[in-house]
């Protein structure tokens, strides 16, 4: 898949995962939701709303040990769910490289997240690379 694909793929994930989380859905049902609305899903956006869904109890752990001060609890619903596909990315996708995750889901908080948003999704998926 092409880098801009997989872009729109993270950019999708995000959103699906942001309505996962506010309206406690299951992957499936928030995937459902979003057809239904009219977007068509790609593959790796599934694979990210799944493997996200799958590992959240472990990338969540991963994420809080990198938080200075937070928990992944008192982030925002958009911020925690691209440190989540970042996270998932970094350990669980091996086709796509460090970097490459991490600028992704910095170019996603800058765009979507708070104003500090960028600095800490840098900040805590630079620190989990570094563990691995």
């Amino acid at each position: 898949m092409a880098e801009a694909g997989r872009r729109r793929a993270r950019r999708d994930a995000v959103n699906i995962l942001y309505q996962q989380d506010l309206l406690e859905l299951s992957a499936d049902a928030a995937l459902d939701r979003a057809e239904a609305g009219g977007s068509q899903i790609s593959a790796y956006t599934r694979r990210l709303v799944h493997g996200v869904e799958e590992h959240r109890q472990e990338l969540d752990g991963w994420i809080d040990a990198n938080l200075k001060g937070w928990s992944v609890e008192r982030l925002g619903t958009v911020e925690r769910n691209i440190l989540r596909v970042g996270a998932f990315e970094l350990r669980h996708v091996e086709e796509v490289g460090d970097a490459v995750a991490i600028n992704e889901a910095v170019e996603l908080a800058k765009r979507f997240g708070s104003f500090e948003a960028a600095g800490l999704v840098n900040g805590v998926l630079g620190a989990l690379a570094k563990e691995e």
